[in-house]
């Protein structure tokens, strides 16, 4: 009984890892302040937002467990290698910008928790500098099984403490109702409009959905048998993270906060105090702690491995060839992430982000539209499973959706 508890348990992994990699600082910063001055309204926007990236997630899963190759091996295979030399440019840049909001994101919450230094900019550098340092450590020396178990206790940490809080500061059934099942946009000269949309693109990552391609490879699951449990276990991340999100807009929302960057979340923090005393002040300052490192670590993790892919595909390395993360490329990949993008931590948290934003939002489209084309093709991917229709449609959507982001 208790090896097949454990069997069942261990279906959750990767899905957990991908949804609290999804989940940083700047996510959280959008949802608080989306809460503060919309309030629960814009509820359904946090659900339609995890359910568009399980539905890109489930396709990347199904493509990998149908023909045994990464998606970028698929892209690479059926549309040709050039494609790998026009994504390694966007992942150099996205992973530096993503890199120094993840060190933001830790700094500014740990100065916060220890407030030893006069100048919050020092804090902010020292402790971002400190958070990397300790997870390059955590992956360099621990592989993934070490990995995994700190992840597991940081989204411990970040889901009971943020949801606690959520429930103590509940507004009431009615309201929460009419936010999740009568979509409404803010009237706000357009300002509405566009904190929806960021709270759909925000929640459950961007280029860090390549990530599980990688974690169901550790877990051993390379055969069209396991997209089962890989479906439940997405499904399961990603109900966290919309639930996670939720709580974050329902706290926000009994606030007004006139900021939004790593350090409104202190601010948030602060006014929290009065609210729920000391202990509510520290209870949602771990929470945010274990939400940041969490996406610090799955960062750090994941990004040297779509690196490494990356390069042996232009390097013509043939698909389906399982990567290790002994390899010298994923290896220096990891030092440059945990170095190079301690440079942004001298400027601003807010120019930072909105970078960080923009350049990570390019790459749902495109795995929408890679989808679409690859896992149609019954003679690619078998006829049991290729897209259904109703998953084109909901592709087709999610890639229109961000079209419109762009050109508005």
């Amino acid at each position: 009984m208790r090896e097949r508890l454990l069997a069942f348990l261990r279906i959750f992994g990767p899905g957990m890892l991908v949804a609290a990699t999804g989940v940083g600082a700047a996510d959280l910063a959008t949802a608080s302040f989306a809460g503060s001055h919309y309030g629960t309204a814009i509820l359904w926007a946090v659900v339609v937002g995890a359910f568009l990236k399980f539905v890109v997630n489930e396709g990347l899963a199904r493509w990998q467990l149908a023909t045994g190759t990464t998606l970028l091996e698929g892209v690479a295979m059926r549309l040709g290698r050039p494609t790998m030399w026009l994504f390694m440019p966007y992942l150099v840049l996205w992973s530096f910008f993503t890199g120094t909001a993840m060190m933001s994101g830790c700094g500014v919450t740990l100065h916060a928790l220890i407030p030893v230094f006069d100048d919050p900019a020092h804090g902010k550098a020292f402790f971002g500098i400190a958070a990397s340092v300790i997870g390059y450590g955590c992956v360099w020396y621990g592989g993934y099984r070490l990995f995994e178990k700190l992840m597991a206790v940081c989204i411990g940490i970040m889901f009971i403490t943020v949801v606690v809080m959520a429930i103590v500061l509940w507004p009431g059934i009615g309201e929460i109702a009419r936010g999740l099942f009568i979509p409404s946009i803010p009237d706000d000269g357009g300002l509405g409009i566009q904190w929806t949309v960021a709270l759909i693109g925000g929640v459950g990552g961007t280029v860090t959905i390549l990530s599980y391609s990688y974690w169901i490879r550790e877990e051993g699951r390379t055969s069209p048998a396991a997209l089962t449990d890989c479906r439940i276990d997405l499904a399961a991340g990603y109900l966290m993270t919309a639930l996670f999100g939720l709580s974050v807009v329902i706290i926000g929302s009994t606030v007004d906060i006139a900021r939004n960057d790593a350090g409104m979340l202190v601010a948030l923090s602060d006014q929290l105090q009065t609210h729920l005393g000391p202990i509510g002040r520290w209870m949602f300052l771990l929470g945010v702690l274990g939400a940041v490192f969490s996406s610090l670590l799955g960062v750090w993790q994941a990004t040297p491995y779509i690196f490494a892919d990356t390069l042996a595909l232009i390097r013509g390395r043939d698909a389906g060839t399982s990567l290790s993360t002994a390899a010298p490329a994923y290896r220096w990949y990891l030092f440059a992430m945990a170095t190079l993008p301690a440079i942004g931590l001298f400027r601003s948290f807010q120019d930072i982000q909105r970078v960080y934003a923009v350049v990570g939002a390019f790459i749902v489209p495109l795995l929408a539209l890679a989808l679409i084309i690859l896992n149609s093709r019954a003679a690619w991917v078998g006829a049991e499973h290729r897209n259904r229709p109703l998953t084109v449609l909901i592709l087709a959507a999610t890639l229109g959706f961000f079209v419109w982001i762009a050109v508005r």
